[in-house]
Order: structure tokens, then C-alpha cells, then sequence
């Protein structure tokens, strides 16, 4: 009977994704497995209420009492999604049991048939999921890595813009900064990163995409932000183009961000900033977060050792290697020859050094710039979604 089981909830599953994944249309998902688009329909609402147990047969077994909530425990849920919308039953349930640890408090699905009752929760829409974080870096302890993006910009009521720039810890989910960025040149957004060195010390790396001012189609992808992180001992870790799965998770928090502070954006900046600001501090010490067992990321998160002291050095390089400087132009001289490397290292000592098939690399600190030869700096080919 068991196995039976099974099997009728991974052919729910099947159906599920299929439909999700956009793999088919639900009439051929139906035709296939011999269903109604109704209950085809059921079972993908109630994944996306209660995830995998949700395809379960529900227990025709009656409530037991201490299933049923009392007027007061009622009372007092209703009041705490009233003031927190956005929080669905378990995180509800999370807060209840902090605010009065000593009731027993029935299940999420109790919970949300209450809020159903009193029009206080919607059917979520159906989307596709923001695909989950593909390895790059280890990602073992806080700090490890820090991921930055840019939220995109739009129009307060007052028609001012705002683009959010934001940064995460990957294993924490800690909110390190949430601010406005008012341009994308290093003399605005370098502020913003001394500004979180200081406080939490020195991440490993920094994951981005390839945009600006985290990254660019020049040599080695890098920026002023770029060099200057390198400078400050950070590594800079790009996502492929194309690929934003490789940084899943704060994609799928910018969605957060979204909903709780720009649907629909303030009245004016100031508010809009406000807002920004209010939400970091309840992200990170109010909202429990379903990937962190249901603790915040606040109680997770822990500063790097590594002290931010606000000195750029230039990257040290092994003995064995030849030293450049990059001059105004964005050249290197070598054997009487000036070569391009690229205006962004301007000032900068590159390293060059021969591999084992006596072709002559060149490095900026950890970052790979490409094959110096007569003909110039051969850099590498980047892949994209299109190129296999």
C-alpha cells in the first residue's frame, strides 16, 4: 500500500513540474496522465501552498482538539498578518510560538484555511522558480561570499529615480547593505563597500553578474570597482552571461525586496530609502527564512575575521614572474614593443609569466587577463547560454 502511495505522489510531482518547467502545455499534461484540468490545477496550487506534502492524500481522519485554535489564539494571528502581509503561515507560526511559547499552536495548513476564511491570503501565482545558485566558490561559512546586484531602477511618486544596490552574504542570507546608488561610477559605489568592509570585515570573494559597475566587456571583465576589491584582498567572482542561476539566491531575494518595499514604490526618495532601511533591519532580525530552518538571518550570520584596515595594495606577485606597469595609454612596454592591456589598470602592475607551453600569461592579481604574443593580447573567449 505504501509503495501505491508513492507512486500516485511522484506522478503528482510529474505533473507539478512538468507544468512549471514549462516542459507542456496542462492539455497535454492531462491528456498524458488521464486527468481533468481541474485536478491537474488542484494538485499544482496545493505544491505551491505546502511543497511536496501538499500532493499527499489528506488524512480523512476528524481534527483532533488540540488541532483547533481558540478565539484568541485567532485573534492574535489575525493581528499579526494584518501587520505583516507578507509573511505566510509558517513564518506567522514562527512568530507566534517566539510571542507565546507555552500554547500549542496547530499546523500551517490549520493556520492558512483561517486566513483564507478571513480573505486574508490569496492563491499565489503560478512562476516559473528562480533557479537555485550554481557553485562558483566553496560556500561553507558566512562570508565566504558576498553577492551584489543592482534591484533595477524605477520612479518614486514624486518621479525621482531609485535603483537599489544591494548585498547579501550567500550562506547566511545576512542583508549587509540595501541602499540608493545615485551613479553606477566607482566614486559612488566604492563608498558603499568601504563602508560594509569596515563593519563586517573582509568577505572571501564577491559574486556579480557582468554588468556595470561590477563588470565589464574589457580585459579580464573588470571595472574601478573590480580592481579596487582585488586591492582590497577580495576576489571578484563573475557569473557566466546569460547564466542567472549562478546567482539564484539573491535574484530570488531581490524578489523579496520587490514586494516589500517598491509594490508600489513610496511617495517620495526619502520615504523610498526609509523604507529600504526598515526592511534590512526586519529581513535580518524579524522574518525567519525557510532555507535557514526558520531562524533569521541575523542569529546565522557571524563577521569576517578578516579586519578591513581601508589600504589598497597593489596584488603581490611570485618572484619568478615578470612585473609591468600599466601606463596612461593602458599599455606595457616588453622587448621594445608596446602592447594594449586596457585603460581600466591603468597604474597597475600586471604579472606575465610562461606556461608549460612557453606561452606568455598575463595576470592582474587572481584574475586571468589572457596570451601576450606579437600580436598582441589574445584574451580569453567567454561562453554564453548559446555557445556549447
Amino acid at each position: 500500500m505504501a509503495w501505491e502511495n508513492f507512486k500516485v505522489e511522484h506522478q503528482r510531482l510529474q505533473i507539478v513540474l512538468a507544468y512549471k518547467e514549462n516542459l507542456s502545455s496542462m492539455a497535454d499534461i492531462c491528456r498524458r496522465h488521464g486527468i481533468s484540468r481541474k485536478t491537474a490545477y488542484k494538485w499544482v496550487h496545493r505544491f505551491l501552498e505546502h511543497g511536496e506534502d501538499g500532493l499527499k492524500d489528506l488524512s480523512k481522519a476528524p481534527h483532533s482538539p488540540n488541532q483547533i485554535y481558540t478565539n484568541n489564539q485567532i485573534e492574535r494571528a489575525i493581528d499579526l498578518k494584518l501587520r505583516r502581509r507578507r509573511y505566510g503561515p509558517k513564518k506567522i507560526l514562527i512568530k507566534l510560538k517566539e510571542q507565546f511559547p507555552d500554547e500549542d499552536w496547530p499546523c500551517p495548513t490549520r493556520l492558512y484555511e483561517i486566513y483564507k476564511d478571513h480573505h486574508l491570503v490569496t492563491s499565489r501565482r503560478i512562476r516559473s522558480r528562480v533557479p537555485a545558485t550554481a557553485p562558483l566558490g566553496n560556500l561553507i561559512n558566512s562570508n565566504d561570499t558576498w553577492a551584489v546586484d543592482l534591484k533595477g531602477w524605477f520612479l518614486t511618486g514624486d518621479g525621482q529615480r531609485c535603483e537599489p544596490l544591494t548585498i547579501t552574504d550567500s550562506v547566511s542570507r545576512y542583508l549587509i547593505r540595501c541602499t540608493h546608488l545615485n551613479k553606477h561610477s566607482v566614486e559612488y559605489v566604492w563608498p558603499i563597500f568601504d563602508e560594509a568592509f569596515r563593519e563586517y570585515g573582509l568577505p572571501n570573494r564577491i559574486r556579480s553578474d557582468n554588468g556595470p559597475p561590477f563588470g565589464s566587456t574589457g580585459v579580464g571583465r573588470l571595472t574601478g570597482l573590480s580592481v579596487n576589491l582585488i586591492k582590497a584582498g577580495v576576489t571578484s567572482e563573475w557569473i557566466r552571461p546569460g547564466h542567472p542561476e549562478e546567482n539564484g539566491r539573491h535574484e530570488r531575494f531581490h524578489l523579496t525586496l520587490k514586494q516589500n518595499v517598491a509594490s508600489p514604490p513610496k511617495e517620495t526618495l526619502a520615504l523610498q530609502i526609509q523604507s529600504m532601511i526598515q526592511f534590512q533591519e526586519e529581513y535580518n532580525f524579524d522574518r525567519p527564512h525557510e532555507a535557514l530552518n526558520m531562524k533569521t538571518p541575523g542569529n546565522c550570520y557571524q563577521a569576517s575575521p578578516r579586519v578591513w584596515d581601508g589600504i589598497l595594495r597593489s596584488p603581490e606577485y611570485d618572484t619568478s614572474t615578470d612585473v609591468r606597469k600599466v601606463c596612461q595609454s593602458g599599455c606595457i612596454w616588453l622587448n621594445g614593443q608596446e602592447h594594449y592591456i586596457g585603460q581600466t589598470l591603468t597604474g597597475e602592475y600586471v604579472a606575465l609569466k610562461r606556461n608549460e607551453n612557453d606561452e606568455l600569461e598575463v595576470h592582474y592579481g587572481p584574475v586571468y587577463l589572457g596570451k601576450l604574443s606579437d600580436k598582441g593580447l589574445a584574451r580569453p573567449k567567454i561562453k554564453t547560454r548559446r555557445q556549447r
